[in-house]
């Protein structure tokens, strides 16, 4: 779920606070969960939508942060390196230039694995609207990082 919401929000500390309220909510809401099957469903379709909420409330003009990024290993190559963190920090600018819709529909299936009607659910959308949101997603995301391939 952290990694969830930190690849939406692209702020450590916000997906933190997300993730705590999320984990908190489950707790209290435990025993009304009826499948113990749908738990995982549910647990991603709340940390979706409390992720959403924090995008929406964010002001317009709100940029991703490259120094926000993780770092990744440097003790193996450090031209390879480089090139991971440069590429990371590309496609997480390119994320925030997406819809917090399209967003998390991409994360949900890139990252997460998620099936699309697993996703639709999770967003409150219909199969269709989130294959729109992923095919809108990819272009975008293939049009910044085609310098990268």
């Amino acid at each position: 779920m952290f990694r969830l919401a930190d690849r939406m929000l692209a702020d450590r500390a916000e997906a933190e606070d997300v993730v705590q309220d999320v984990f908190l909510t489950a707790w209290r809401r435990m025993g009304q969960l009826q499948d113990d099957a749908a738990f995982t469903g549910w647990l991603y379709r709340v940390t979706t939508n409390r992720c959403l909420n924090v995008l929406r409330a964010r002001t317009p003009a709100a940029e991703v942060d490259p120094e926000t990024t993780e770092s990744v290993r440097t003790d193996t190559r450090p031209d390879h390196a480089v090139q991971v963190n440069g590429q990371l920090k590309a496609l997480t600018a390119a994320l925030g230039e997406l819809t917090p819709e399209q967003r998390a529909c991409w994360l949900l299936r890139e990252v997460h694995g998620r099936s699309y009607e697993e996703i639709g659910e999770i967003v409150g959308a219909n199969v269709t609207a989130v294959r729109g949101r992923i095919a809108r997603a990819r272009v975008q995301l293939a049009e910044v990082m085609k310098a990268w391939r």
